[in-house]
């Protein structure tokens, strides 16, 4: 068996050492890049709030040019950190505006580029929001019915989802789901603070809270 030659050790020697500095130089770039896009990121949102928030340097247009902070700040760091949270405020301000299909796409984004979990959830009823604001009952309750079934009876919107999916059921006329809905509120939500608004609806509805 013949051994390596001392010029191959050194030349793969070289080899390695050349990978090794590439590499470093590739984390080196990434994270002067991370820093850049938290500094951006760090001055958009204070002029996102600067903009919303009624102070000095507010303009009457304040949501729209809030919007449009985000859009660049968006366009300009695709893979920011941040990136899922920038969606979701954008989202918010385009729903406001009333421009309920581009507050869908916005929250779209932050569901496909790694939201926290709490964010996720927000943005999945705020999505079934907008389909409800647009008259569209049907796909609204699909939306609430898929994400209260994602969510555990103690998570902090459970009973929201519930309660938006008896009411986007009601509004679509799908009576007998609304009712069963409604009573499931009563049944797995636990010293539920809104339980007399429930009643209500299912004796608006003619059904009791017992089936």
């Amino acid at each position: 068996m013949r051994l390596p030659s001392r010029r191959a050790l050194i030349a793969a020697g070289a080899i390695a050492l050349a990978i090794l500095a590439l590499a470093g130089a590739g984390w080196a770039w990434y994270g002067h890049q991370q820093r850049q896009a938290q500094q951006a990121w760090a001055e958009t949102i204070a002029r996102v709030q600067e903009a919303v928030s009624g102070g000095p340097q507010a303009r009457p247009d304040g949501a729209a040019t809030a919007a449009r902070e985000l859009e660049q700040f968006m366009a300009r760091h695709p893979s920011a950190p941040t990136i899922a949270q920038a969606a979701f405020d954008l989202g918010n301000l385009r729903y406001a505006a009333g421009q309920y299909p581009g507050a869908r796409a916005a929250w779209e984004i932050a569901l496909a580029r790694g939201a926290t979990p709490t964010i996720r959830a927000l943005a999945r009823l705020s999505i079934g929001t907008a389909w409800e604001a647009e008259r569209n009952f049907g796909q609204a309750a699909d939306t609430y019915q898929a994400l209260a079934k994602d969510l555990a009876a103690s998570h902090f919107l459970f009973e929201e989802a519930l309660l938006s999916l008896a009411r986007s059921q009601e509004l679509a006329g799908r009576k007998a789901e609304a009712v069963e809905t409604y009573r499931r509120i009563l049944k797995d939500v636990a010293a539920s603070r809104r339980a007399d608004e429930v009643k209500s609806r299912l004796a608006g509805l003619g059904a009791s809270p017992n089936p």
